[in-house]
């Protein structure tokens, strides 16, 4: 089988930390030969960090990053589906969030991009692992067309309005969900982590009757409603809960993770 989870709020604890009990039920699991796949909103820099860190830099072992913007072979070093913005789009939600006052960022390969120093990138840098770019103009510090930006604030409400107000100009440009209340994810359209299930799947050649997913947030739910087996944290909001199949009796923070890999793979 093939598990796919979602890093923050699942198998990472709050303190951002893998659980060693969640640590031992992964080796387990790969010893058996079932394969564990990263899924998460992170960018991908992050990712592979933790992905090397459990060991799952082997022959079949793959991170699916940005929301699914990006899928990685950990053991090839390589991307084998990237999905990008526009500059200029990227550009312009930049300009729109300065206006309401929203920190925003974005990402190049090796770490973070923003405009402004503040405690949002700082917090959002000290959970990921990654470095961070403070630069004067965003599109002259792009190389290239990025996977994905984040607008970040405290105040759920705030992005919720942001979302709102600037709904008309992302149709068919973005797609945006959130992956905590404070983290406003925009990707490109029809980007999911449950696309990019379908899609690895399909190139390993394994059907969807053999998945589980494991989640938390609004943007798991794309995932945990592909997979067979769609198991959500019981530390996650109920209209999440709800939706999945199964729902974790330990939480986040002591061992869900391993819950559901012993009730599903061992």
């Amino acid at each position: 089988m093939i598990l796919f989870t979602d890093l923050d709020g699942t198998l990472l604890d709050d303190k951002k930390v893998l659980t060693p009990g969640n640590r031992q039920a992964i080796e387990e699991a790969l010893q058996a030969g079932h394969k564990i796949v990263i899924t998460t909103g992170r960018p991908l820099a992050s990712g592979k960090i933790l992905a090397r860190e459990l060991g799952l830099d082997k022959e079949g072992c793959y991170v699916i990053a940005f929301n699914g913007g990006e899928i990685y072979d950990m053991y090839h070093q390589e991307s084998i589906f990237r999905q990008t913005l526009s500059i200029p789009d990227v550009v312009w939600v930049f300009r729109e969030a300065r206006k309401r006052g929203l920190h925003c960022q974005t990402y190049d390969s090796i770490g973070i991009l923003s405009e402004s120093d503040n405690p949002c990138l700082r917090y959002y840098k000290a959970n990921t692992n990654i470095p961070a770019k403070v630069v004067p103009d965003i599109a002259e510090a792009l190389q290239e067309d990025p996977v994905k930006l984040i607008v970040i604030d405290t105040d759920h409400e705030k992005l919720l309005a942001f979302r709102e107000e600037t709904a008309a100009w992302a149709e068919g440009k973005m797609d945006r969900i959130f992956s905590t209340p404070q983290y406003l994810e925009h990707v490109a359209p029809g980007i999911s982590k449950g696309g990019a299930i379908r899609m690895l799947c399909e190139k390993l050649q394994i059907p969807l009757s053999q998945t589980i997913a494991a989640g938390d947030a609004e943007n798991d739910l794309s995932m945990i409603e592909t997979a067979a087996v769609g198991a959500v944290m019981c530390n996650a909001e109920e209209r999440i809960r709800a939706r999945g199949t199964y729902i974790t009796k330990h939480d986040n923070n002591h061992d869900g993770v391993a819950e559901i890999i012993r009730t599903f793979m061992l």
